[in-house]
């Protein structure tokens, strides 16, 4: 064999959960068909019951290259789609990607060389949130700052490093198939279940900045509540699932909820120094927003404090809702780690 010649790089899978993405859907695939990857690459889209042109999109992009496949998923739960995406997927590298989201160049050709590099079991970088309007921008600088969503470091950057979850994520196969994938029961919160299951396993997961995925925001006040209602519903749960996974950054949401709800009616009901509580939050968010907002819109530099109010209020009114009995539910369904070749070297 000629030196100088390569391996060819290992074919990948790349599975995409959708539901009602007319949006977004024909934009996150070619941005996945146009990665300049030198190995074999499929693109297996898993369809729930959606109500807008996503099923008629879909069946556009499989005529339209045939590297396109779709399975069906009745059930519309993102779990129950990337499993069936993996059942019908055939390579040993699965790329995950989800119907509003976008890669960036060369991102499958990075993750690759990053599972090669550093052993992982799975790897994943940045969600870089990119709005298309005033108010997606103001949701985007929110979700990109530190006052709006801590010190995660997939959401504001960081240095490479091994990590407890990650965004999105690129599995080796024998990981997924090891564990037996996603856990059905977990509607939201399933990447960090399954990847605390292969970290039980001595698995590696990794975050590197070098990866980036760009995110599109929901397009409205209440599409952003109901969003970050369920996070905060299903961190609840995850907390009950895995005791010691809470910090005080889960903390901060359900916490400010209560002392603002408790500094109002008191506020009304006995004295106004009560209103201090939401007044000083309501000034830390207009002062976080002017940061945030930098090189902005007018427009959407106003909008900041009520996408960063939005999220934090959703947040933590889903996690102090969240039933016993929904974690209960998720705890008899508790899939051990299964070791074996995940192991960590």
């Amino acid at each position: 064999m000629n030196a100088k010649s390569e391996a060819q790089p290992p074919a990948v899978s790349v599975i995409m959960p959708v539901l009602n993405e007319e949006r977004h859907l024909r934009e996150a695939v070619h941005a996945i068909l146009r990665q300049e990857y030198a190995g074999e690459m499929e693109v297996v889209v898993a369809l729930g019951p959606s109500t807008d042109r996503t099923d008629e999109i879909a069946a556009e992009l499989v005529r339209e290259d045939p590297r396109v496949h779709t399975v069906p998923n009745p059930t519309g739960r993102t779990p129950a789609a990337l499993n069936a995406a993996i059942k019908a997927s055939r390579h040993p590298i699965v790329v995950r990607v989800d119907g509003h989201a976008a890669l960036s160049p060369g991102y499958i050709t990075t993750a690759v060389r990053l599972l090669e590099e550093t052993g992982a079991m799975n790897v994943g970088g940045i969600m870089h949130a990119e709005g298309q309007n005033d108010w997606e921008h103001a949701v985007a600088a929110a979700m990109t700052s530190k006052i709006g969503v801590g010190n995660a470091a997939f959401h504001t950057g960081g240095a490479a490093q091994r990590a407890e979850t990650v965004y999105l994520g690129v599995f080796r196969r024998e990981a997924l198939e090891q564990q037996g994938g996603y856990n059905e029961e977990f509607i939201r919160a399933q990447d960090w279940e399954l990847n605390f299951r292969i970290r039980e396993a001595g698995g590696l997961i990794w975050f590197s900045p070098e990866l980036k995925v760009s995110y599109r925001p929901r397009p409205s006040v209440k599409a952003l509540a109901k969003q970050y209602k369920d996070y905060g519903r299903w961190r609840h749960v995850v907390a009950r699932y895995h005791e010691g996974s809470i910090n005080l950054r889960y903390l901060a949401p359900p916490t400010a909820v209560c002392a603002i709800a408790a500094g109002i009616v008191v506020g009304a009901a006995l004295t106004p120094w009560g209103f201090v509580i939401p007044g000083g939050y309501l000034a830390a968010i207009v002062a976080g927003s002017v940061p945030a907002g930098k090189g902005l819109p007018p427009k959407a530099r106003l909008q900041i404090p009520v996408a960063l109010a939005t999220m934090h209020m959703s947040w933590g009114w889903g996690f102090l809702t969240s039933p016993r009995s929904l974690a209960r539910k998720v705890i008899a369904s508790r899939r051990p780690a299964v070791l074996g070749e995940t192991q960590e070297a």
